[in-house]
């Protein structure tokens, strides 16, 4: 099963250049594009949010109910099916992200490892317990499946990420229904087709194409029993709204980060550097947890910036399949490049000075160069997230002034020290507010074997990855014994005494 094949009769000229708008494609289709070329890479017909969901409805009890040995031989078979297809896989991802292809390999290998990672958070975030209680009763913990959980996938991982909630949702039993993002939609459809071909029923897992009209609608579903979201905290605030009135539904956000990176003192300037453009520019600055703050000591840091600086001038900057193979391709789109440049000229017109420019080669595609600011000087500086090659510089005059700009944000997703002591971490990991904290690390990258989530912003403290067990299943007590047996002991009159 090839890419193309998986694909089938969806795939339609791949050197089909960007429609005009005398060319758009109808309403009732979606099309991908390579970013990097501009060139077709996928179209197919916007699918039917309910119709979905009830047909995830009626498969349900029977996956439900079949044993949990049962699920993950099942999950198993799916890790061999990508293992298969990895080099196609691979290459599919680089064409409709435009990530280099040695990035999209490492996406395809962590959708493989998700499968024996969530086998062993389930075991242990969802064991079954027996405790003894008095007069030989039993207290039991046991774990149910909610139903059918919607899954709404980001661009910048599009298979990692969504399948982050599939695998474990499925492993506790739920049915799902997936919606990639409108920009990814191929890698969902294969994602989708290799459980197919490991054998897990049509109607357990559920592609649905479409954009965030039927993202909308799917969230709006009365037959979903909760909603996976990875994506941008405004969407997040959305679904969380639109939840409001259905507390009994599980929701899991995902949402994003303004991450500082502090680099204190830091002995070794070259691997600082380094740690400090892998945490930006990694994706194009399109991960979540990328770094949007370097935070400095403003005396002494010169050392550190020029060492970026080089950095940064030695950085390839190309499409996904180039000789030799980029650090970092395009930005998702040209609407993407758009904001992200509104949002760099907005820092420069509040007083920002350039140290690395924000540069756009092409106008025509969405590549942008790797940036640097010193926004220092800025008074109310925007808290946000700029989902792209963008890092801002913040010098403070000491350790306790770097922990309150660190924590300076809504958002509370990921940050890392660079440099310092020990005793520094221990007040770096104690007082910011964070719920991914690293040390001489860079501040992406997070292991998928340990939990993963943000506060503030970040999500809604539900952490995902190894803990994503927690939010694929409810727990069950129950008291339980052989026979019935009770008494009450006060309150009851005495049937021996007579009424006056």
């Amino acid at each position: 099963m090839s890419a193309e094949g998986i694909q089938s009769n969806r795939m339609h000229g791949q050197a089909e250049k960007l429609p005009d708008a005398a060319s758009k494609p109808a309403s009732d289709r979606l099309v991908s594009f390579d970013p990097s070329t501009g060139k077709q890479v996928w179209s197919g017909k916007i699918g039917d949010p309910a119709a979905e969901v009830a047909a995830a409805r009626a498969a349900w009890p029977e996956w439900a109910a079949h044993s949990h040995a049962y699920r993950i031989e099942a999950l198993r078979r799916f890790a061999n099916v990508v293992r298969k297809e990895e080099a196609g896989f691979a290459e599919l991802i680089a064409r409709e992200t435009g990530k280099p292809v040695w990035e999209s390999k490492t996406e395809v290998g962590a959708v493989i490892n998700k499968v024996e990672i969530s086998i062993e958070a389930y075991a242990e975030r969802t064991p079954q317990r027996r405790m003894e209680a008095a007069l030989g009763n039993k207290i039991t913990v046991r774990h149910k499946p909610h139903g059918v959980l919607a899954v709404l996938g980001p661009y910048n991982f599009p298979a990692h990420l969504p399948n982050g909630h599939i695998v474990p949702a499925l492993i506790a039993g739920n049915a799902v229904v997936f919606k990639p993002s409108e920009k990814t939609p191929a890698v969902g459809e294969m994602l989708v087709q290799c459980y197919r071909e490991a054998g897990i029923p049509e109607g357990v897992i559920r592609l649905l194409i479409g954009g965030p009209d039927q993202g909308r609608a799917l969230a709006g579903e009365a037959g979903i029993d909760g909603l996976l979201f990875t994506g941008s905290a405004r969407a997040g605030m959305a679904l969380h709204k639109q939840f409001a009135e259905t507390p009994h539904k599980i929701l899991a956000l995902e949402l994003g980060g303004n991450n500082p990176l502090v680099v204190w003192h830091a002995k070794d300037i070259e691997s600082a550097a380094t740690m400090t453009v892998q945490s930006a520019f990694l994706s194009a600055g399109q991960r979540c947890t990328a770094a949007r703050r370097l935070i400095v000591d403003d005396e002494g840091h010169e050392p550190l910036i020029a060492a970026v600086k080089k950095l940064v001038e030695r950085m390839i900057v190309d499409g996904p399949f180039a000789e030799p193979q980029p650090f970092m391709g395009p930005v998702i789109d040209q609407a993407a490049a758009d904001h992200v440049q509104e949002q760099w000229l907005n820092l420069m017109m509040k007083g920002g000075k350039p140290i690395c420019r924000l540069e756009r080669p092409d106008p025509e595609k969405p590549f942008l160069t790797p940036a640097l600011i010193d926004v220092t000087d800025i008074k109310d500086r925007p808290d946000e997230e700029i989902f792209g090659p963008v890092l801002q510089l913040v010098r403070v005059k000491d350790f306790d002034a770097a922990i309150a700009e660190a924590n300076n944000t809504r958002f509370g997703l990921a940050a890392s020290l660079i440099g310092g002591s020990p005793e520094m971490y221990d007040k770096f990991w104690a007082n910011v507010r964070a719920g991914v904290i690293n040390w001489n690390k860079p501040t992406n990258g997070a292991p998928s074997n340990a939990p993963f989530g943000g506060i503030g912003l970040s999500g809604n403290h539900r952490p995902s990855a190894f803990y994503a067990a927690d939010y694929c299943a409810y727990p069950v007590t129950s008291s339980e014994a052989d026979r019935p047996r009770a008494a009450i002991g006060e309150g009851l009159r005495d049937p021996n005494m007579q009424e006056d």
